[in-house]
């Protein structure tokens, strides 16, 4: 019988311990938690951009891998803003070349975020 609840509360232990974890908000609940109040440039359209659109449309690659159209400058960035051509690239709309060409589509949270930092007047701040 000792030889049962040794058993028993190890199962028991088990089960608690992988059932306690952490789970980050944004796994649990996907977009309904995306935050777009205080977006800026400089904390979060910048970072988006640098870590998927820079290894093409940089300074040092838009002529070679980006069809000579660089984000990595605001005054660049908001030539694309102002022709519409960003968001319709980033959301895959149709009669857009849908970006990134080379890995997946921007998740859903950042698309929104770049989109109200425009319709927020995209200041570089």
């Amino acid at each position: 019988m000792k030889h049962i609840n040794s058993w028993m509360m190890l199962i028991l232990l088990s089960v608690a311990f992988f059932s306690c974890r952490y789970d980050n908000e944004e796994e649990l609940y996907g977009d309904a938690i995306c935050d777009t109040s205080n977006v800026t440039y400089a904390q979060t359209v910048k970072p988006i951009l640098t870590a998927s659109c820079y290894s093409c449309h940089s300074v040092s690659n838009a002529n070679s891998f980006g069809s000579g159209i660089n984000l990595e400058t605001y005054s660049e960035l908001m030539i694309q803003i102002n022709n519409g051509r960003l968001v319709g690239a980033i959301s895959h709309s149709p009669g857009y070349t849908p970006m990134p060409q080379v890995g997946a589509k921007l998740d859903d949270c950042s698309i929104e975020k770049i989109k109200a930092w425009i319709n927020e007047g995209a200041a570089n701040n």
